[in-house]
């Protein structure tokens, strides 16, 4: 108890400096990741002399972690914006995967003469790409929803053969003809039992009447929790499940779904900030430097060779152009993944454990300050960026289950298709109309001759059976303008 002031006031510190480090990063165009991790170098043996060495609560804790922002990523993924690009992503987090641990490992084998098993570990734990390390130098840079979605389903997805791959080496499962059948039964489990504990959950939380607002949020994400647990058990893998929940659950129609959001977004920050900051005090500054050339090595190979070759060979079936492959090329950033499956080698007492650990701190550091100065340029460069995107309209609804009603809380964003729109012109279905206006903290009832802006607040009254009607509406709207379905935008 005497030490609890101290270390609640060093969590308040840490979170404090970490918030700090977004702006910082957002101004640098840098992963915060970067900044989190020396924040916990400082802390560590370096610093603050915090002794922190325990591999395998490392490896828990990152896991937990992982599976928290998994589900803030499933859960603020918008269908709409990945559908485009399905089939390439999914393509990019499977077959990818495979051509990258085979690729790199033989690289790695021939220039590093590491052993065979050891070459294809390391080639496993290079293999997956990392959602927040993409977006947050992606945040602004104006590319299209279907090149964005490709990154996102892929980033999303890959965490699980990459951790089904790194399993099986460092077990030393022999590879015979019963392994694919194995890795097959565990993704399609895991995206099954995602699957259905998603559309059950959604059921139940609009059918539920809680108390409070604020135990949805928490219901949410128990489900989430609830289908990596469930998977687990089954011997399916929980990190797709998950992921799957939460793309369910975030794109259902749930009661306070913008709370729900904005709490799963807090929830995410937290892990990563803790993720990496505990990353950081695990890693020994000293032994980077033996490091830095197997590093610099695996990340030349894994960018200009293993990348570029599996982009190549997952997208040309669905005819992506040659600038999109380009890019997708160079996005692929590494970050808390790769760290944290270094640590199972390590946990499991695998010789040269160590150094893949070392090797994967140098090359997340480096490469990932190499590809975040590149990827804003090169879009440019192949003309990928597209300025001035709208971004979609915030929809929060708050259920009046006495009277058959829900209230829709919409705020118009900068560049959205609502902005100059005359009420009128919403032409909300019968059932559904817009109550209150708030512009510039003022709040006011709106005429049909009412004209929307940007930074407006609606409020939304509509029945039970006329919501989804009414956002698919306001979607459209907010998308193409009030000719949304003459231009064949229907706003799912």
């Amino acid at each position: 108890m005497e030490s609890l002031p101290i270390v609640l006031g060093i969590a308040a510190v840490v979170l404090l400096a970490a918030a700090l480090a977004v702006r910082v990063s957002s101004r640098l165009g840098l992963p915060s990741l970067l900044l989190y991790l020396g924040i916990g170098v400082l802390i560590g043996e370096t610093g603050f002399a915090v002794q922190f060495e325990n591999a395998e609560l490392t490896q828990s804790l990152g896991l937990a972690a992982l599976v928290v922002i998994l589900t803030e990523g499933g859960l603020t993924t918008r269908w709409a914006d990945v559908r485009p690009g399905i089939g390439p992503g999914i393509a990019l987090s499977t077959v990818a995967v495979g051509v990258t641990v085979a690729v790199t490992g033989f690289a790695l084998h021939w220039l590093l003469g590491l052993e065979w098993r050891v070459a294809l570990l390391w080639g496993a734990v290079l293999a997956s790409t990392d959602a927040a390390a993409v977006f947050s130098v992606l945040r602004g840079s104006g590319i299209s929803k279907r090149l964005r979605g490709m990154l996102e389903l892929e980033s999303g997805l890959n965490d699980a053969p990459t951790y089904i791959a790194v399993v099986l080496i460092v077990s030393g499962t022999t590879m015979d003809w019963s392994v694919p059948f194995f890795v097959a039964y565990e993704l399609v489990a895991g995206a099954l039992i995602g699957l259905l504990l998603g559309f059950a959950g959604a059921e139940a939380l609009r059918r539920a009447a809680l108390p409070a607002t604020g135990l949805y949020p928490l219901a949410t994400v128990a489900v989430c929790l609830a289908a990596y647990s469930t998977a687990q058990f089954a011997i399916a893998s929980g990190l797709l499940a998950t992921y799957t929940a939460a793309l369910v659950l975030g794109n259902s129609r749930l009661p306070h779904r913008s709370d729900t959001l904005s709490f799963a977004e807090g929830l995410g920050w937290i892990s990563q900030i803790g993720l990496f900051v505990l990353l950081g005090m695990f890693a020994s500054p000293e032994r980077l430097l033996p490091a830095l050339v197997p590093g610099l090595v695996a990340g030349a190979v894994v960018l200009l060779v293993a990348r570029p070759l599996a982009v190549f060979l997952c997208t040309v079936p669905f005819r992506v152009p040659w600038r999109e492959q380009i890019f997708l090329s160079l996005a692929g950033l590494r970050g808390a993944m790769p760290i944290v499956l270094a640590t199972i080698p390590l946990a499991a007492g695998v010789e040269g454990a160590s150094l893949l650990l070392d090797t994967v701190f140098v090359l997340v550091i480096v490469f990932t300050v190499v590809q975040a100065a590149l990827l804003g340029p090169l879009a440019k460069v192949l003309r990928l960026s597209e300025a001035g995107q709208p971004k979609e309209i915030e929809v929060d609804a708050a259920p009046l289950d006495e009277l058959g009603a829900v209230l829709l809380q919409v705020t118009i964003g900068s560049g959205s298709r609502l902005h100059g729109v005359y009420l009128a012109e919403l032409r909300l279905p019968s059932g559904a109309a817009v109550s209150l206006v708030v512009r510039d903290g003022a709040g006011f009832t709106p005429l049909e001759s009412t004209r929307l802006q940007e930074k407006d607040q609606l409020l939304v009254v509509a029945t039970q059976r006329s919501q989804a009607k009414a956002e698919r509406r306001l979607r459209a709207v907010d998308r193409a303008g009030p000719l949304a379905r003459w231009k064949g935008e229907l706003g799912d």
